[in-house]
């Protein structure tokens, strides 16, 4: 892992002031320092339109098209988010870890999956906490709701602000392999919106235009992570199905070549 993997989570980068900035916390707290940059300018802007993409399946296209969403359903919509990546997120990984045993081990990657595994968990328990600030200002008088609403306005920038990052580093996993963010992407935004489908919820929205604003975040995604996957493999051959630390090939012993010796083999008969 080297120690570049072992430095402090948010690398320094906050102070006190940084927490009048929800998004500066956000920023600090949800993409630490042990990720990875893009590789080119290529590939992030690939992924700012991948997170973008996201949003709007986590949030929920409907919001965007009727609008006056309140911050306690964003929060909502979030949290049902990251309940579907605590499912969706292990079951993925676990299928890959599968697919790179052939080309290594994968012990090695345990302690950049338990660094992701601590991010989704961090976001879990922020988006269920701003909602429990909401709630309870709802139940209490008018002193302490003001001072909980408060927080919890805090709080729901804070994940929101959150989930954009997630959704560009999906908790990590870069850190684990390149590829791992834009599957985990497709799988996500796919997920999210079969049910509304299944159930034919459109929303209020008629059927056609239901459809297709549901299945636009999906297959726009999907296209995006196609692209982002291609240029890894192409400009730089990560793939995938490759292990992300290929096992170091068996170098044999050189031995001298043989040759003459008063008439006689130096190594033997």
């Amino acid at each position: 892992m080297g120690s570049a993997h072992r430095r402090n989570w948010t690398d320094g980068s906050l102070t006190a002031g940084s927490f009048l900035k929800p998004h500066h916390v956000a920023r600090a707290v949800f993409h630490p320092s042990w990720i990875p940059e893009a590789l080119d300018p290529t590939v992030e802007r690939l992924k700012r339109a991948r997170v973008v993409m996201g949003a709007v399946a986590a949030l929920g296209v409907h919001s965007f098209v009727e609008g006056g969403f309140a911050w306690d359903e964003l929060v909502k919509n979030a949290a049902t988010a990251s309940l579907v990546l605590l499912c969706v997120t292990p079951l993925t990984v676990g299928v890959m870890l599968l697919v790179w045993r052939r080309g290594g081990p994968v012990r090695r990657l345990g302690a950049r999956l338990l660094d992701s595994l601590k991010l989704l968990a961090l976001f879990i328990a922020s988006a269920f906490a701003a909602l429990g600030l909401f709630a309870a200002g709802d139940m209490l008088g008018t002193g302490p709701k003001i001072v909980l609403s408060a927080l919890g306005l805090w709080m729901a920038f804070f994940v929101i602000a959150g989930a954009v990052r997630l959704t560009g580093n999906f908790f990590g996993t870069a850190a684990v392999h390149r590829c791992l963010p834009p599957l985990l992407a497709t799988v996500t935004t796919w997920l999210m919106a079969v049910p509304d489908l299944v159930t034919s919820d459109l929303h209020g929205l008629g059927r056609g235009l239901g459809v297709a604003f549901i299945l636009g975040a999906p297959v726009t995604v999907t296209a995006i992570a196609l692209l982002e996957a291609r240029r890894l493999s192409r400009r730089y051959g990560i793939r995938l199905t490759a292990h992300p630390a290929p096992r170091t090939p068996r170098t044999t012993p050189a031995y001298p070549q043989y040759s003459a010796h008063n008439g006689r083999n130096p190594y033997g008969a």
